[in-house]
């Protein structure tokens, strides 16, 4: 081989290397203020313009954008946000969404590697995660803690073995979103005797880390993968195995996991009426609450294109149920509304709702017995995250959430191209081997 090829192939690995580092690694930082310069940051800056050097803006994107930032303005201008909260939160934003799209780009719209490499990823997680649950249970704390290498990484106590798994993530709970994915390819895997994409250990890894996080968000999602692979092989074949299996699981995870059943608890009793109180209420099921009180009451008033982006903190302080409670800790969640569901609905109104409910039914693929493609499984993969982000993650951005909203949606445009018989080249490669 060529030394001008082989420089080619180092930097075709080590560009691959850096735009999945910007997926996995949110829990390091530069600085937190003015705001918290990630470690994905570094990557945009350093990546993007040779992005826009070799490639064509795209057009859905900038028109998007453009409505974001001129219904910003306005709403900046008319004090229903500050200059500060709109910046902060558009920049990051517009700089992730055409990043992640010029990802694809880059790589030809080659959905199935780029989903590999991600459950690769996901594996690479997952050990770390089992070997963090080894120096926990030899007492050894910075071997769990991680600290000494992300200075954002946290502990949590709690579930069965004493200790809720996060391996390089932030909290259980980011672990449950980002690996959710991972996690139902993993369940198909150990449920079929083929396995796709990851073999059966590395499925077995990802089921159990994924269990072991013990995260309500996590058990969630167990739940829902449940569902989606029983409605991808036709529920009504399967609807007296599907119902008592998603109730045998809810009960048993609401009677062995306490942290679930006190925020379940919690969540019902507030939707019926009851008001919070300090000590019994579950405090993340009132946030979620109070954040949903929130966003329909910032709804109401600007319901066709919100109050613009970053503006539901700024919300918050108007309409929040615990504006008057001195105790700290219940705006923990005030710029993000706990859930993209949430916080779209406040910030960007029926125009963002719209936006993401489009992408959702174009994108999603239906399995298809009669044809040789596993697009339906990389769509219900992801759909499994995009649910779990809008239900409880509200960072628009956070570990490349961009970059599977792409996945997911340019999925759908290849399945549709093969449907109609125009495969791409990725396709009809996979396709022949498949048959031979």
């Amino acid at each position: 081989m060529k030394e001008a090829e082989l420089t080619e192939d180092y930097k075709y690995y080590l560009v691959t290397f850096f735009i999945y580092l910007s997926i996995f690694i949110q829990s390091y930082v530069f600085f937190k203020e003015p705001f918290e310069f990630q470690f994905g940051y570094l990557i945009y800056i350093l990546l993007l313009p040779g992005f826009f050097r070799r490639h064509r803006l795209s057009r859905p994107l900038v028109l998007i954008f453009l409505i974001l930032l001129i219904v910003g303005i306005v709403n900046v201008l008319f004090d229903n946000n500050t200059v500060e909260l709109f910046l902060k939160v558009f920049t990051g934003m517009s700089l992730s969404y055409f990043f992640y799209y010029y990802v694809l780009v880059q790589f030809e719209f080659n959905i199935q590697q780029l989903f590999k490499w991600y459950l690769n990823g996901a594996y690479i997680s997952s050990i770390i995660g089992i070997i963090q649950l080894f120096f926990y249970f030899i007492n050894y704390r910075p071997g769990w803690r991680l600290w000494f290498i992300f200075n954002k990484h946290g502990e949590s106590f709690g579930g069965l073995t004493g200790f809720r798994i996060n391996s390089i993530f932030c909290e259980p709970a980011h672990l449950a979103g980002i690996l959710s994915s991972a996690f139902f390819i993993s369940l198909y895997n150990l449920t079929k005797k083929e396995s796709i994409y990851i073999n059966k250990f590395k499925s077995i890894v990802i089921v159990s880390v994924y269990i072991l996080s013990f995260s309500s968000l996590g058990q969630t999602g167990i739940l829902v993968s449940i569902l989606l692979l029983f409605l991808s092989y036709g529920i009504l074949k399967y609807i007296l195995v599907v119902v008592p299996l998603i109730l045998i699981a809810f009960n048993f995870i609401y009677d062995n996991v306490p942290e679930f059943k006190q925020r379940y608890d919690s969540a019902i009793n507030l939707v019926q009426g009851e008001k919070f109180i300090i000590g019994k209420t579950h405090g993340s099921s009132f946030i979620l609450y109070n954040n949903y009180v929130v966003a329909t009451e910032n709804f109401k008033t600007n319901f066709l294109f919100g109050t613009g982006i970053g503006s539901h903190a700024f919300a918050f302080k108007i309409h929040a149920l615990s504006k008057d409670i001195k105790q700290k800790g219940f705006d923990s969640n005030s710029a993000d509304a706990n859930s993209m569901f949430l916080r779209l609905m406040s910030e960007t109104g029926l125009f963002g709702l719209i936006i993401f409910l489009y992408i959702i039914i174009t994108g999603y693929v239906k399995r298809d017995p009669k044809r040789l493609t596993y697009h339906w499984l990389i769509s219900n993969a992801i759909l499994l995250m995009i649910l779990l982000n809008l239900f409880r993650q509200g960072h628009y951005f956070l570990y490349g959430f961009p970059f599977f909203l792409f996945l997911y949606y340019f999925n759908g445009i290849a399945y549709k191209d093969l449907v109609n018989g125009n495969p791409s080249e990725h396709d009809l490669y996979l396709l022949e081997d498949k048959k031979n």
